[in-house]
């Protein structure tokens, strides 16, 4: 059996799976916003799931990616706290389970690949639009890192859209100008406000796009075009044969034919092969592709 645990900025979920994936039991705690807290609450699952010191084999997903030199987190802009931590390196501590860690849009399509919506497909992109946004990339059943652990990390990217901002060299840009600060739940509702000076959350804006109410309707016929203009970059850079759609703003998204319909045209493809897909899994995809993880890479 394989102990999975999905890090998350507002839940830690864990799963223990058998060697047939069947689940053995699921659960969800809140994550604390501190990081020996969160090495606490880790630490107590695992503990809870191998209760019998059988010593399972653990995966851990989270936000951001593990630099491969250092073994530090980097990137996780929704759980700060995880930043600069080997995290690893401070479980091992007090545990002895074999552990392996890697980002949560790469697990989630591992899960899909393996045995999910994806499973009939080589080459598959997975995509999270959450309250953040992230992708990852997994070929013939196996994640691919990337020799920066950065394979997948499509959000960083700018949205091409021609508006980013002229930089001065060396000059970072902030993530409003990326994909993520246009895709996410977040965003959403921050550009929402910004367009129409009213707080609604990014469910609400849905929703009203669905009864057709004028801001809420062009706001999303907007994001429409947005989120094709974005999927072509992957598309004519891995030219996938599957797409897999997570995350809570996914669930919101009936639209996905339309979406491939608009991609297709923007990049003279009419006959696109990539399929576009809803994850088979649903939100339990990325601890179960944390389990898979820790089963694949420690046999």
């Amino acid at each position: 059996m394989q102990i999975g645990i999905d890090l998350g900025a507002t839940k830690i979920e864990y799963v223990l799976l058998d060697n047939n994936n069947k689940e053995i039991k699921r659960d969800r705690i809140p994550t604390p916003s501190d990081y020996q807290k969160t090495l606490l609450s880790l630490e107590d699952i695992i503990k809870k799931l191998d209760n019998k010191n059988e010593n399972f084999n653990v995966g851990i997903c989270h936000p951001g990616s593990v630099d491969k030199t250092s073994g530090l987190i980097k990137n996780a802009h929704n759980s700060l706290w995880l930043n600069s931590k080997n995290l690893i390196k401070d479980l091992k501590k007090n545990i002895k389970n074999n552990i392996l860690t890697d980002n949560d849009a790469n697990c989630f399509c591992l899960s899909e690949s393996f045995d999910g919506s994806a499973s009939n497909y080589e080459t598959v992109f997975g995509i999270i639009l959450g309250s953040g946004c992230g992708g990852g990339l997994v070929i013939n059943k196996k994640i691919i890192q990337g020799a920066n652990g950065l394979g997948g990390e499509w959000s960083l990217n700018h949205t091409p859209l021609f508006n980013v901002p002229n930089l001065e060299p060396g000059q970072i840009d902030n993530f409003n100008n990326r994909i993520e600060g246009y895709l996410s739940g977040k965003s959403i509702e921050k550009r929402y406000y910004e367009k129409f000076n009213k707080n609604l959350s990014a469910k609400e804006i849905f929703s009203g796009y669905r009864k057709k109410n004028n801001n809420e309707f062009e706001f999303i016929i907007n994001y429409k075009d947005i989120l094709s203009r974005c999927l072509i970059t992957i598309i004519t850079t891995l030219d996938p044969d599957a797409i897999v759609f997570g995350g809570g703003i996914s669930n919101e998204i009936d639209f996905l034919d339309e979406i491939k319909t608009m991609s297709a045209k923007l990049i003279n493809e009419p006959n696109l092969k990539t399929v576009f897909l809803k994850p088979k899994f649903g939100d339990a995809s990325g601890v179960r592709g944390a389990a898979i993880l820790s089963r694949q890479n420690f046999i």
